[in-house]
């Protein structure tokens, strides 16, 4: 694993996971979206967004004609699944934190899938970090600022590597511009899984 780098605040662990972990990790996430599975969300404006989501822990993000925000249940009614030990045991390794994570945000990314500008907002507790874990296909992510707008900076996340988003970082803007779709050999479709791990409360 290479030592941890400081680019804008965002604290980034290249190759934090190796491909033993990430395909166990796979695995993992496979039997949890069985129970949880993937769907599309719909923005308030109506717009249908490019990846596909699904969450583990007390709650799940969610975003549809009502507004952003946080939900004890997925969209089809059920429970979210417990967030798994393999996840939490990244959270532990590297945020800093003392409270442990109640929401696991799964995004699946497919080929032309993006996601633009945004601040992770709807938590109460800014204090704590939001951690971000990459999974298949690489992804270009770009930081920007806290305010709208101004110079940004941009780099290819791989597999295995995983981004702190704390302190000065932690309401800065932030998205995936696009995936380097088949770069990856880890999921056999292809494709790329980001998991980021928030306090809510």
């Amino acid at each position: 694993m290479s030592p941890p780098l400081d680019i804008r605040g965002f604290r980034f662990f290249p190759g934090f996971l190796d491909r033993p972990a990430q395909e166990a990790l796979v695995n993992v996430l496979r039997d949890l979206l069985r129970n949880a599975p993937l769907y599309q969300p719909v923005t308030p404006r109506g717009q249908k967004m490019s990846v596909r989501m699904s969450a583990a822990g007390r709650f799940g993000w969610v975003t549809d004609r009502r507004g952003y925000r946080y939900e004890p249940r997925h969209p089809g009614g059920m429970d979210w699944p417990p967030i798994p030990e393999e996840v939490l045991a990244i959270w532990r390794a590297v945020s800093g934190a003392t409270r442990e994570p109640e929401c696991c945000l799964i995004n699946w990314y497919g080929e032309g899938a993006r996601m633009g500008l945004h601040q992770d907002k709807d938590e109460a507790d800014f204090s704590c970090p939001v951690v971000s874990v990459s999974l298949g296909d690489e992804g270009l992510f770009r930081m920007g600022n806290a305010e709208r707008g101004g110079k940004t900076e941009s780099i290819w996340l791989k597999s295995g590597d995983v981004v702190v988003m704390g302190g000065d970082a932690r309401l800065k803007h932030h998205g995936i511009d696009r995936i380097r779709f088949g770069s990856s050999t880890l999921l056999p479709q292809g494709g790329r899984i980001n998991l980021t791990l928030r306090v809510v409360t």
